[in-house]
């Protein structure tokens, strides 16, 4: 065993093989070994022992506007990931737009790079864009590390960051083909909401209306059309899904051996529409917070493995853009400190020989009161105010060093990360 510098110890340590009591060795930043509990502890080696609390790897979120730099207004790197280091995560890999510039050429990435490295509290990575026009700056982006690219398939919200239409799509799934690469998809159908009612003011129920669940089907229905056209060859992933009715059209695919995958989010597991009160656009989001029945099914999906991950899709902005209005407020849910793998970050998300020696520290039992002032994101608007959520995290750890204990903050220590090659 080489030289060990720290051996934390609980009675519930997660493991790929289950949870169980056990000492977890690090040397050098990374896991030396998974120990039995009562194992003798290198005289090289400081002990930390948390008792009960539940030792989890830490957590990576991989759907983060940080909007870094441009809007820092809404949120910045040094806000962002504090509260990611807060909330028991030690990685985020951060979206390519509201930012200005947005990620869709290397010398924008290189732009975000410089301004994340001295800021950043846990380990960032990046996402590219595919826009209509930058096809021909996809592969350079995949050559600089960035770990797939982001698309939309209805309007962005942002000017700069415009849709793909059906060719754009096919364009650029060509293109991502040909490198082996994985594009990430906003999935709305344009057409679909389009002939959705369209009605400004406060109702919660005009906004869901505005936004069916036809609009997701109909655009996962044709993204699985493209996966399948390219024989296996490319990675579609579906970005925060709303709608449990797309789940057997997943389901099915998978087992015909698509490669797609899709996440979800936790508001859309714990928030109902039925519980949004009108005017209250902290809960806006697209798509949208649907109905307590489809909720459930999202559970069920999830419990099967038809839903691969749980991400935050953390959105904010400043407080003036959350207007009554649900039609013209801006949307996006603000959650990145309150949720308890998809990028391939091999080094990172198990507690096991070889990792990088990242843990949350968890109080499963504990639970506490949202309270927006307590947040280190930079505009404290939440949809979980006042909220009772249970699990507190004690601690959170990045390559073995203690980044946060009990609310408290180290100096920012985060790498930045480029895909694995």
């Amino acid at each position: 065993m080489p030289d060990v510098q720290l051996v934390l110890r609980s009675t519930r340590v997660v493991t790929p093989e289950g949870t169980r009591p056990a000492a977890v060795a690090v040397a050098g930043g990374t896991i030396d070994a998974v120990l039995p509990y009562d194992a003798q502890v290198p005289s090289s080696a400081r002990l930390e022992d948390v008792g009960d609390h539940a030792v989890l790897p830490g957590l990576v979120d991989t759907h983060v506007h940080v909007n870094d730099p441009g809007r820092t207004e809404w949120e910045g790197f040094w806000t962002a990931t504090r509260a990611a280091a807060a909330g028991g995560i030690t990685t985020i890999v951060d979206m390519p737009l509201n930012s200005l510039l947005p990620t869709t050429t290397v010398e924008n990435l290189r732009v975000k790079q410089e301004v994340a490295r001295t800021k950043a509290h846990v380990d960032v990575g990046f996402w590219g864009g595919a826009l209509p026009d930058n096809v021909k700056d996809l592969r350079p982006l995949h050559d600089a590390g960035v770990f797939g690219f982001k698309c939309f398939l209805s309007p962005s919200g942002v000017d700069e960051f415009p849709e793909l239409d059906q060719q754009q799509l096919a364009n650029s799934l060509g293109e991502i083909t040909d490198f082996g690469g994985l594009l990430i998809v906003h999935a709305e159908d344009p057409h679909h909401l389009t002939a959705a009612p369209q009605r400004n003011g406060r109702r919660y129920a005009d906004f869901l209306a505005s936004r069916p669940r036809d609009a997701e089907n109909s655009a996962i229905e044709n993204l699985i059309a493209h996966a399948k056209r390219l024989n296996a060859r490319v990675h579609v992933h579906v970005l925060h899904l709303s709608s449990s009715d797309a789940l057997p059209l997943i389901a099915a695919a998978k087992r015909e051996g698509v490669r797609i995958t899709v996440e979800s989010c936790p508001h859309f597991l714990t928030l109902t529409a039925e519980e949004v009160p009108d005017g209250a656009t902290e809960f806006k989001c697209c798509p949208p917070i649907r109905e307590a029945a489809n909720q459930d099914i999202l559970w069920a999906g999830l419990a099967d493995g038809t839903i691969d991950c749980i991400v935050s899709d953390h959105s904010p902005c400043t407080t003036d853009l959350k207007t009554p209005d649900f039609a013209s407020a801006w949307g996006g849910i603000s959650s990145l400190q309150l949720g308890l793998e998809l990028a391939g970050l091999t080094r990172k998300g198990a507690i096991e020989a070889g990792r990088d020696a990242d843990f949350a520290v968890l109080a499963p039992e504990a639970t506490f009161t949202v309270d927006p002032a307590e947040l280190f994101h930079r505009n404290q608007v939440t949809a979980y105010a006042g909220k009772t959520l249970h699990g507190v995290v004690r601690s959170s750890w990045l390559r073995g060093v203690r980044i946060v204990s009990d609310g408290v903050l180290a100096e920012p220590t985060g790498r930045l990360l480029e895909r694995d090659r």
